[in-house]
């Protein structure tokens, strides 16, 4: 089948105007304004009793932040008012008794939170299948189902992060809290926002030819999601510690993640940008570096085999290994497909730079938070170290490229080094170092 013009070899234009957002306010904006708005007072009708002054400040931006999304990319309409119904329809099937879970048809097969989150992380695997086929086989159908199953995946992350939401309240008014509290949920969060900043630039950029790349990090979230519930049952929801019962949760956390996410995917572009830069080489000694690169991202999750089930790591470890080889040895006919260097580098520096306001974003309210909660802005705890080192490491990014025009595989080595620390100070950390956010530990 010939592709269409978003997955033809090559594909990846600049963007295209209308296709970024609107930039006029029409009567279709003002009217999603309104409905958040509505959406808004509902909420502060039912549980406005149980909201501190900050929730309702958090509740009225969020209103003004959603509105704004909703008129810069117009899909987030759609998904948002999808989401919006779905977990309506999952709070009216729990009637208020969170044993209905499993009495339900529609809540035990779907719309539960575990349910929607296991549909998730099966759509997501099925996803990024497509985009590759339709990548190596030229298939523009199977580049277009990669898009609307990454959509589908979307959907369903989010709404059973909204129906969990719910289910916390169920269990007891005192423990129900947004759920972005432990590895189990941020997980969740991570592969959703690194979907949707990937739609974006898809959408944006025109090209699909990145699918494939992108959801591979998607995919090895998946892959902890999917140990992390049948090893440690991580899905059951726990009252939440003294320290993370905070209004700052419910800002610091999707801030952070939105870092990095868009580092995360910076540095899968810049794999793809790699790829398509070495296509014509024959050198295996200049392909080494991005061979080890490859290999160390494949074999990282690796760590996690001390803590259980060794035999799905392994497994885990030498599928992504193989799948780094695969890309490495196909790299002639990759490259062929995949958009200009220019554009890979440009979407590579969007990301970085989108990420990097939100990770000091981030910080800036982590130190806040711990000052509220600690009585200190900053503890050199070994969370806060390594997030200065990833803070640290962008900066430098983005100072050379500004001030020295960095460019090229230098720029694209350097992004996809820093997957390998953001991945540490991410998990690492965790597993090996003990401090004072040690209630996020494997």
């Amino acid at each position: 089948m010939e592709l269409t013009s978003s997955a033809r070899p090559g594909a990846g234009r600049a963007p295209r105007r209308g296709m970024d957002g609107p930039r006029r306010v029409d009567w279709t904006d003002i009217a999603f304004a309104v409905l958040l708005a509505a959406g808004a007072a509902f909420a502060f009708q039912r549980v406005g009793g149980i909201m501190n002054y900050y929730d309702k400040a958090i509740l009225g931006g969020a209103v003004v932040v959603l509105a704004w999304l909703a008129w810069l990319w117009r899909p987030l309409r759609a998904l948002m008012i999808a989401v919006a119904i779905s977990g309506g329809l999952a709070v009216t099937l729990y009637q208020g008794d969170l044993a209905r879970a499993d009495q339900a048809f529609l809540l035990k097969y779907l719309l539960s939170s575990q349910s929607a989150i296991l549909w998730m992380c099966a759509l997501f695997i099925i996803a990024t299948a497509c985009y590759w086929i339709g990548l190596v086989a030229r298939s523009g159908t199977a580049a277009w189902l990669g898009t609307a199953l990454t959509w589908s995946a979307v959907f369903a992350g989010l709404t059973g992060l909204l129906v969990r939401w719910h289910e916390s309240y169920l269990l007891s008014p005192d423990i129900g809290y947004i759920p972005v509290s432990n590895l189990y949920e941020v997980f969740i969060l991570f592969s959703l926002i690194t979907a949707l900043f990937y739609l974006y630039y898809e959408r944006k950029y025109d090209t699909r030819s990145l699918g494939g790349f992108v959801l591979l990090v998607i995919a090895s979230a998946v892959a902890f999601l999917i140990w992390y519930t049948f090893d440690r049952g991580a899905q059951q929801i726990q009252p939440l510690v003294p320290a993370l019962q905070s209004w700052w949760m419910k800002l610091h956390v999707p801030a952070n993640f939105i870092g990095y996410g868009t580092f995360s995917l910076a540095a899968m572009v810049a794999f793809a940008y790699l790829v398509k830069a070495h296509g014509k080489t024959s050198s295996w000694v200049k392909l080494a570096p991005l061979f080890v690169l490859g290999v160390l991202l494949a074999v990282e999750p690796m760590i996690f085999r001390q803590s259980g089930m060794p035999a799905y790591w392994m497994t885990y470890a030498g599928v992504a290994a193989l799948i780094v080889g695969g890309i490495l040895l196909g790299r002639r006919q990759l490259a062929e497909r995949l958009p200009a260097l220019e554009v890979l580098d440009d979407i590579m520096y969007k990301a970085i730079a989108v990420g990097f306001a939100f990770f000091t974003v981030a910080t800036v309210l982590g130190a806040l938070w711990a000052a509220d909660a600690w009585g200190a802005y900053w503890q050199w705890d070994p969370k806060e170290t390594w997030a200065l080192i990833v803070w640290l490491n962008y900066a430098a990014w983005l100072h050379m490229r500004l001030i020295k025009g960095l460019r090229g595989n230098a720029a694209a080595y350097w992004a996809l080094v820093g997957l390998l620390v953001t991945g540490f100070a991410f998990l690492g950390v965790n597993m090996f170092l003990s401090g004072l956010h040690s209630y996020g530990e494997l």
